[in-house]
């Protein structure tokens, strides 16, 4: 339980941190892409006996990269490309994962979570990983919210759009694949967006919105673990209905943007 609190929180965190910068550009499509380009990395990883993390990022970088310089073509949309990918993925990790007899407990475990299964090592790589993760992303900060804002005029100032756009897709990989084992690849998009979305509700200020997300992340996740614990129902499922619920009492009762605050005035 204790390695579980350490990583739940540890992913929370950082998603929130990568995910501000998701829910600003209105990407949220991006992280569900990356999730499921994950997925065909971890399928052979699996088929070879090599380490489904280190396949799986490996996976989820390439396709990033890739949905990055294809979105470059004005004749396409990003969500078009993503789109894309996002289906060929998915579809590639299926015909590999249908090549076996059999399925195992590291690919389920991928899927769904399983946070209480975690070692040691795990949490260093998470821990480590993470921090990297966070430290790039407040380096970045202003080039970041310059793209996400006016990507036109940031090119036109001389900021390397491109690079910039690589940086964002390739930290929302690490954030993902670093987040898989507290929620599984079908709900680590909910830890990415819905608390970044639920403080974008509470305020309007970058800063401000990514601790407050942190601390809704945190609180959510530690949270999920002891329902979890006393209930015995799947942990990264009940962390992703506290963020969630969350996000509906925010949509709700935030005090400029919340429904029953903009009825009223």
């Amino acid at each position: 339980m204790q390695r579980a609190f350490a990583v739940a929180v540890m992913s929370a965190v950082v998603c929130v941190a990568v995910g501000a910068f998701v829910v600003l550009r209105g990407m949220a499509f991006i992280g569900d892409a990356v999730a499921h380009a994950v997925f065909p990395g971890v399928a052979i990883g699996f088929v070879l006996h090599v380490n489904l993390t280190l396949s799986g990022a490996a996976a989820g970088v390439a396709t990033a990269l890739a949905i990055v310089l294809i979105s470059q073509t004005r004749r396409l949309k990003e969500d078009t490309v993503i789109g894309i990918f996002w289906a060929g993925s998915f579809g590639l990790g299926i015909v590999v994962v249908s090549s076996q007899d059999s399925y195992t407990g590291d690919l389920t475990s991928f899927l769904f979570g399983q946070i209480l299964a975690l070692g040691d090592g795990d949490v260093l790589l998470v821990g480590f990983a993470g921090l990297a993760l966070v430290l790039a992303t407040f380096l970045l900060r202003r080039q970041l919210i310059a793209v996400s804002l006016d990507r036109e005029t940031a090119r036109a100032s001389g900021l390397p759009v491109l690079a910039l756009d690589i940086a964002l897709y390739v930290m929302v990989t690490v954030a993902i694949v670093i987040s898989l084992q507290a929620v599984g690849n079908i709900l680590v998009l909910a830890l990415l967006v819905t608390p970044a979305a639920t403080a974008r509700l509470l305020t309007d200020r970058l800063g401000p919105m990514v601790l407050a997300g942190c601390a809704l992340a945190a609180f959510g996740a530690l949270a999920g673990l002891y329902l979890s614990f006393y209930y015995n129902l799947a942990a990264g499922g009940l962390v992703v209905l506290v963020i969630t619920g969350m996000f509906v009492l925010a949509w709700l009762f935030a005090p400029r943007h919340g429904l029953l605050a903009r009825r009223r005035s």
